[in-house]
Order: C-alpha cells, then sequence, then structure tokens
C-alpha cells in the first residue's frame, strides 16, 4: 500500500503546490503529451526486454503492490524445516531423507510447513543440496562454490524486473522532452497566431516536459526501489539455507547450524533467539 499513498502525496504537492502559486490545473490536462510519452516508454521496455523478461517483469509489477504480514512466520517456520532436518540427519542419517528429497509435496516433513512447500524455488534449492549431501561425491567447499554460483544467478534474474522498470523511468525524462520539442515544433508552425493563442501551445510543449519529469521520479522510479528491496529480501532466505548446510557440513548441530541461518535474515525477518528456541523445542516435542 505505500506505493499509491506515495503517489497521491506526490502528485497532490506537485498540483497543490502549482495551484497555489496561481497556475490552473486544467491547463495540465495534455492528452497528446501523455499519450506521446507513456507510449514512447511502453515502447522501449517492449523493444529492449524479451517476452521472458517482460512476462517475469509484469509478475513482479503485481507484486510490487502487495506486502507479506507474516515474514518474520515465514522465516521462523524455514528455520524449524532447516532443523527438523537437521535433527534427522543426525539421528537417521542422510540416506534417510531419499524420500523427503525425490517428493517433498508428498513428505511428512515437508507437508508440516505448508507456507515453504508452496514456495518450489525454496523447496528446490533445499532438495538439490540436500541430494549432493546424499551423493557424497562433493565436499564442503565444493558445495559452497556451487551454491554461491547458483545465488549469484538467482540475484541476476530476481533484477530482471528491477533494472526493466528503472530503464523506463530514467528514459522517461527524455520523452518528456521529446514531447516538449514536438510541441515546439507545432508552435513554430502556428508563430501567425495571436500571442495569448501561442503562449498556450508554448504552454502546453512544457507540460511534456514536467510531465516527464514527474512520472520518471515521482512514479516509476519508487516502484523500481521497492522491486530491488523485494528482492534482497527474499534472496535472504536462500542465503540462511546456504549458511544453515555448510554450518551443518563443518560438524555443527543442528541447533547451532539453524543460529547461522537466522544470522542471515534482516532483522523484520528474523525471529528473535526465544522464538526459534521454543519453535525447535516444539519440533523436538514432535
Amino acid at each position: 500500500m505505500n506505493i499509491p499513498i506515495g503517489w497521491i502525496i506526490a502528485l497532490a504537492c506537485a498540483l497543490g503546490g502549482y495551484a497555489l502559486h496561481g497556475g490552473h490545473i486544467m491547463v495540465l490536462w495534455q492528452p497528446t503529451e501523455a499519450l506521446t510519452i507513456v507510449g514512447a516508454a511502453v515502447g522501449t521496455m517492449i523493444a529492449s526486454n524479451s517476452m521472458i523478461n517482460l512476462k517475469k517483469t509484469l509478475s513482479a509489477l503485481g507484486s510490487a503492490f502487495k506486502s507479506k504480514s507474516n515474514v518474520k512466520q515465514m522465516h521462523l517456520d524455514l528455520l524449524c524445516l532447516m532443523f527438523e532436518i537437521l535433527q534427522k540427519i543426525k539421528r537417521d542419517g542422510l540416506m534417510s531423507l531419499e524420500g523427503d528429497i525425490e517428493e517433498p509435496e508428498s513428505s511428512p516433513l515437508f507437508e508440516k510447513y505448508p507456507e515453504i512447500l508452496k514456495d518450489h524455488h525454496l523447496v528446490d534449492f533445499i532438495t538439490d543440496y540436500l541430494r549432493m549431501m546424499l551423493g557424497g561425491s562433493l565436499d564442503v567447499i565444493q558445495i559452497e562454490s556451487l551454491m554461491e554460483q547458483e545465488l549469484d544467478v538467482h540475484h541476476h534474474e530476481a533484477h530482471i524486473p528491477v533494472n526493466a522498470v528503472t530503464n523506463v523511468g530514467d528514459g522517461l525524462p527524455a520523452f518528456g522532452i521529446v514531447a516538449a520539442v514536438m510541441g515546439v515544433v507545432h508552435t513554430m508552425g502556428s508563430i501567425g497566431l495571436p500571442p495569448a493563442e501561442l503562449g498556450k501551445l508554448i504552454g502546453a510543449a512544457l507540460v511534456g516536459t514536467f510531465l516527464g519529469i514527474l512520472l520518471a521520479y515521482a512514479f516509476v522510479s519508487p516502484v523500481a526501489k521497492v522491486l530491488e528491496q523485494k528482492a534482497e529480501a527474499e534472496s535472504r532466505a536462500y542465503m540462511a539455507i546456504k549458511a544453515i548446510l555448510i554450518a551443518s557440513l563443518n560438524n555443527f548441530p543442528p541447533a547451532a547450524a539453524v543460529e547461522f541461518g537466522r544470522k542471515v535474515l534482516f532483522s523484520y525477518q528474523r525471529p528473535s533467539f526465544a522464538e526459534l528456541d521454543e519453535g525447535t523445542k516444539a519440533v523436538k516435542g514432535k
């Protein structure tokens, strides 16, 4: 909800300041200028991205306007799941996880955490590296290096929508100038009109510059920033899994390994030590 609120404040202050200065709001209503600027921006976005990237961007734009209210609980579930996995490895050995790894959707272990199970990318990340650990052909350093490479790929893919929206925002002021120049060209072609009429045409042309800058910095750039923040926040879950599994491979006990993962999370995502302790005790009790 922050994005629409921010838009309303920015627009109200921009138009309010103009009106208080004695300007007439309806003068800013120039549909042809908006058509030129927005149309050029959309066309450039389509031209500069593949269809896959466009689909990713459109999907991400929808998520930018949604906020998750249970972020801390989701990460607590993730940490408890990893603790339970490590406990099972310690108690029954890696081979006991074979069924859970191959079919996590029907695994009693994963079924306890439905919110985690919904995120198939996260589940795949967990099961892939457990499968490698089960295979025993890679050592700790090799697994850690492979994780870092995959996280780097994940980082770049998550920033595809960010880059696409940022490029649109960067181009909008220039498209505003294009619209303004076209308005000036039209004005020069009407040089025989009375000064009052010419003034209206020049004013309409300048609206293009105003609109391009306003759309760029008050509307599009904030969306790109939100997408970037969401991408960074979502990557923390993967980094926590990496920290936990590497700690386990370095022979840390399950409780200590999970604490490594907890520390990787952002402060607002991270359950407290007491909350995690309570969660792991509940797992032990089961």
